[in-house]
């Protein structure tokens, strides 16, 4: 009997198994299916309304496809992001992109219309899109499966085979066995509290990781949001329009939302609360950044603050590679990962490619999860049908680096002190948004030590199990970030090594993370030339 079939619960074949229920995951399901593919996507939370996108409103990189508008559309974050993105790639996605939210204007999506009825496709009301790709998704014939974390990958010696989980709902297991997976479970938030990213643990670098792939841009994963200390809402695009002080009214010099959280963070750091207030928004303006962003107010309005005349204290919450740009590493067009039938999509595969080393909240995380999603859902259908009926007589194995048993003894409230443990070296500015070459081998010292715990934990086949799987996702997370950052002797996008604090022109090319137990970092190069 193959190893695959000895849990009890629900086991299923299918063509394609999507892992991850956000935007990428929806879009590669629908794809997939759309291609002639038997389809089932598994959801850690209820697909819909779980991950990132599902609670909050977004921007997209759409662009008409005018010579103009995409070279300034392209040359916008080129410079931002380390000189890393490539043009082919940024083309592919905008193209798709492009070519998505024209799609989804006709299934019905409530775009708002201009004074010339023309609608406006430059953003997404999380809710509205969320519930319209569930809807799509069912329509497609692709079977749910919510509230259903996978454990792990299963594999043969030719490949990705399937995965398999829990129903935390249910109380028992489940197992797919796939010709082809697709990996779209978003990035890792390090359970930050920001909002709608507490599911974003970074299990599916874990799975990949585990089968063999490798990772890229990991340095680039210390993003931090601006947001009230008493909301869980990260909409630093607002920001925009906001002057910072201290709390005798005196102007904090330099602190911004695009190149001032440094300052902002500097100042918390020595223990100096920042306050906010939106005081440069125009007030013909202010009515429509209500109706864009309807949860950025309504912290503000439970508290009877009025953000564009009331100063409110404000933090930095980490969003780390959620709104980072690393992630799997992905090899062609098709976002293939160099495991023979592993996919990776959205927050969960690289961006390098479109943003190279900096990016941000929507806008080209939204475009990519969509068109990455669209190309590894038709990668997959067609990497299954290539398999034909040997899909059905694999011998598949578990993956999972720990051991997973019917039964542990391992306590919860030691998964949470594991867990707080990763944190602790991930949240603090002065280890994460600061990196000095002392402070990352400090890290990693201390990382590597809970890595070798974690690896001879046993973990329990249940929802209880979850947690421990999400420390072990964090904690090599943590470690393939600090890796790449310590490899990284320079300051480029996002990654600030207060040690080297310039850019270095010898140093524009990819860093490729890969390994559990021990961590390799090589570099490659970026395939297009410098664009001047």
């Amino acid at each position: 009997m193959s190893e695959a079939r000895q849990w009890d619960g629900l086991d299923l074949e299918a063509d394609v198994l999507v892992i991850g229920g956000g935007p990428a995951g929806a879009w590669a399901a629908i794809t997939a299916a759309r291609n002639g593919s038997s389809v089932v996507l598994a959801d850690k939370g209820y697909c819909g309304s779980s991950g990132a996108t599902a609670p909050s409103g977004t921007g997209v990189w759409y662009v008409q496809p005018d010579e103009e508008k995409r070279r300034a559309a392209k040359e916008g974050r080129y410079t931002l992001g380390g000189h890393l993105a490539e043009n082919r790639w940024m083309d592919r996605v905008l193209d798709r992109t492009y070519e998505i939210m024209n799609r989804l204007e006709e299934y019905g999506y409530p775009f708002p219309l201009n004074e010339n009825g023309t609608a406006y496709k430059r953003g997404l009301q999380g809710p509205e899109y969320m519930k319209l790709m569930r809807k799509l998704v069912l329509k497609a014939g692709v079977k749910i499966l919510d509230h259903s974390p996978a454990l792990e990958l299963l594999a043969d010696e030719h490949g990705v085979g399937g995965a398999r989980g829990v129903r935390t709902q249910r109380g028992d297991s489940w197992t797919v066995r796939a010709g082809a997976v697709v990996i779209a479970t978003g990035g890792c938030a390090f359970l930050s509290k920001a909002l709608g990213c507490n599911v974003l643990t970074g299990d599916g670098y874990l799975f990949a990781a585990e089968a063999g792939a490798s990772m890229s841009g990991m340095e680039f994963s210390n993003a931090y949001a601006i947001s009230p200390t008493f909301s869980s809402v990260t909409k630093t695009a607002y920001y925009r329009y906001a002057s910072f002080y201290y709390e005798d009214g005196t102007i904090v010099e330099g602190a911004g939302s695009t190149r001032g959280r440094s300052v902002i963070a500097r100042n918390l750091l020595q223990g100096r609360q920042v306050y906010a207030r939106l005081d440069q928004a125009p007030a013909d303006l202010q009515p429509l950044l209500r109706i864009g962003q309807t949860n950025f107010f309504l912290p503000f309005d439970r508290l009877g603050i009025n953000p564009f005349t009331d100063l409110f204290p404000v933090t930095l919450r980490l969003e780390g590679t959620v709104r980072g740009t690393g992630g799997i590493q992905i090899v062609d067009d098709t976002c293939a990962t160099k495991v023979p039938g592993l996919y990776a999509a959205g927050d969960a595969a690289t961006r390098e490619f479109i943003c190279g080393g900096f990016t941000g909240g929507g806008s080209h995380n939204a475009a990519w999860a969509m068109s990455s999603g669209s190309f590894a859902g038709e990668g997959a259908s067609n990497y299954a049908r290539g398999l034909g009926s040997r899909a059905a007589t694999r011998e598949l194995k578990g993956l999972s680096s720990s051991p997973l048993t019917s039964a542990s003894a391992d306590r919860p409230e030691k998964t949470a002190e594991r867990i707080q443990a990763v944190r602790d070296e991930v949240v603090p500015y002065d280890r994460n948004l600061f990196r000095t070459e002392q402070g990352l081998t400090g890290s990693l010292n201390r990382l590597d030590s809970l890595w070798r715990e974690l690896r001879q934990t046993p973990v329990e086949r249940s929802a209880a199990g979850v947690k421990g799987r999400e420390a072990a996702a964090m904690t090599a997370t943590a470690r393939w970030m600090y890796r790449s950052a310590l490899a990284r002797t320079e300051t480029r996008g996002m990654h600030k090594r207060a040690d080297y604090p310039e850019l270095d022109s010898n140093q524009r090319y990819r860093l490729i993370a890969e390994g559990l137990d021990e961590i390799a970092v090589s570099r490659r190069q970026v395939e297009e030339a410098l664009v001047r």
